[in-house]
């Protein structure tokens, strides 16, 4: 065995499992569906498979130093009992027992979203930035902090939930129950929604005729195309999610006053519209000594921003390195 560690990114609809060496280079991976609804002990399972795949995909006889692994929802990164995931129906899941159990091998379990930051830090944007925020627009909206060079967890590992900040207390509902949240109007979820709702009150034919006439086929991707066509409506609702965002960065900005802002997600794809919108608004409401010294760049590793932190977290394990917060 040449020093290699795991790692894994799970997620409610696929699991991406990889192999990697003491520099961080992904020497084998693979991708698998999660398929949650067969319970908690099937999709642990599943991961211990891959992980095995990804061995024998390298060459591998035993097994690797360590296993890292991102998971939604809250969690404690010290345990590793992940509370309460509702993509993937869990509560209470000891997800490192489980599988330090199966495995026989040491494993780290972090919130997926602070994984991605971590990745970000180690092998993409963030890179020689000890203070940086990294926030993931996508279905829903997470964020993940390196302060002083480690993530910061917070007193209970919960830290970083910048989706659910409020921007609009008479904003539309959050799936948290809150009004107004930054998730509630600048996820592609939200955008969907707003595109949605102006179809069915009589507007949005472009967007429509983008989702093939279906208005429950809607999403951020086709409230994109049409606005990149030249849809005056689609362009106002990316407009109006940008402003939220660039609000919601400014407010962490104000609060944190970091080098870097990373951005992610999927719904960061939309197109350069949101990312202008956002940027006007950061210029207009952050602290300006905060605004001048801060970066707000994109995301450089993609869909593998999750996967590079877990093998960046397998690595500190290695290493010896001391989580960055007490166990509560």
């Amino acid at each position: 065995m040449r020093g290699l560690v795991a790692a894994v990114d799970l997620g409610g609809t696929k699991i991406y499992t990889a192999l990697a060496d003491q520099s961080g280079r992904v020497l084998a991976e693979v991708v698998v569906p999660t398929r949650p609804w067969e319970g908690a002990g099937a999709v642990i399972g599943r991961i211990v498979e891959t992980v095995d795949q990804v061995l024998k995909q390298a060459g591998e006889q035993g097994p690797p130093l360590a296993l890292g692994i991102g998971a939604p929802g809250p969690l404690n990164a010290a345990t590793g009992v992940v509370y309460q995931a509702p993509n993937l129906g869990w509560d209470n899941v000891p997800l490192k027992q489980k599988l330090e159990e199966i495995l026989d091998v040491p494993v780290v379990v972090d919130n997926d979203a602070n994984l991605a930051a971590m990745g970000e830090y180690v092998y993409g944007a963030g890179r020689g930035e000890e203070e940086m925020v990294y926030i993931t627009v996508s279905t829903g909206i997470g964020g993940g902090l390196i302060l002083r060079g480690r993530v910061y967890h917070g007193a209970g590992y919960g830290a970083g939930e910048i989706g659910h900040m409020t921007i609009d207390p008479n904003g539309p509902r959050c799936g948290c129950g809150n009004y107004g949240c930054l998730e509630a109007m600048a996820s592609g979820t939200a955008m969907a929604r707003e595109a949605r709702r102006l179809v069915e009150s009589g507007g949005g034919r472009a967007i429509l005729e983008a989702a093939g006439g279906d208005v429950d086929a809607i999403t951020a991707r086709e409230v994109a195309r049409a606005a990149a066509a030249g849809d005056g409506e689609a362009r106002q609702i990316i407009i109006n999610a940008g402003r939220a965002l660039g609000i919601g960065v400014a407010n962490v900005i104000n609060l944190l006053n970091p080098a870097l802002v990373v951005l992610g997600g999927g719904a960061m794809q939309v197109g350069p519209l949101l990312w202008d919108a956002m940027e006007r608004e950061v210029s207009r409401r952050a602290w300006a000594p905060a605004r001048r010294r801060v970066r707000l760049v994109p995301a450089e590793l993609g869909g593998r921003s999750g996967l590079m932190g877990a093998v960046a977290l397998a690595l500190q394990k290695v290493r010896g390195e001391k989580p960055p917060n007490p166990v509560v």
